[in-house]
């Protein structure tokens, strides 16, 4: 190695330092007619925000709003997706349903307790959703009365014998979410109102 190399400066990190995080762009001003795909968060550009199953119920509502989302993937060891959970699951009447049919306090249950089973979350897929507009996801969600919804994409996975073919993995590639559909369209909305209350605002605004 013929070059010599300076060593850079160094100095203290200091009490009370942060760290960033990935960001996605700045999200841009759309219409209902604007391609769908301007309007999700793809998590090849952000990193989602995922909670083990064990977890507390109450310190996953307390992550969400550190982290500024109201969905957690909940994952396993291995980075599989188990499931999903909302603000809407933590806060609303489900949790109080659950821990009431197993009589439990709402403090005691676990986000395994609350959260939707992988099997049972419906998703978009992704080239579905390259080839609509914003209004076709407002619709989807506005039928399914969700705040959110998952778009996939799928990995081949080698079956290992010959003659066999691939078998097909599910990849979460990204989330819709209405509270940021609705401040891209520009319109105010309640976060942590009823989907109904929601849509009925960006219909007023859009109109």
């Amino acid at each position: 190695m013929d070059r010599q190399y300076d060593a850079l400066s160094i100095r203290e990190l200091g009490a009370g330092a942060g760290f960033r995080r990935p960001t996605q762009a700045q999200a841009a001003k759309v219409s209902i007619e604007s391609p769908a795909l301007e309007v999700m968060t793809d998590l090849r550009r952000t990193t989602p925000a995922t909670i083990r199953p064990q977890a507390p119920l109450g310190g996953s509502n307390q992550f969400m709003i550190t982290r500024g989302v109201r969905l957690l993937l909940v994952v396993d060891e291995r980075e599989d997706v188990l499931g999903v959970i909302t603000a809407t699951d933590i806060l609303g009447e489900r949790s109080m349903l659950v821990a009431t049919e197993r009589g439990m306090r709402r403090d005691e249950l676990t986000v395994a307790d609350i959260m939707i089973p992988a099997a049972q979350v419906e998703v978009i897929a992704l080239p579905d959703v390259a080839a609509a507009r914003v209004g076709h996801v407002l619709e989807t969600l506005r039928r399914a009365g969700r705040q959110h919804a998952l778009v996939v994409d799928f990995d081949d996975i080698p079956s290992g014998r010959p003659l066999t073919p691939p078998g097909r993995r599910a990849m979460v590639h990204g989330i819709f979410s209405l509270s940021q559909i609705a401040r891209q369209l520009g319109v105010s909305v309640t976060i942590g109102g009823e989907v109904a209350r929601t849509f009925s605002e960006i219909g007023a605004a859009i109109r």
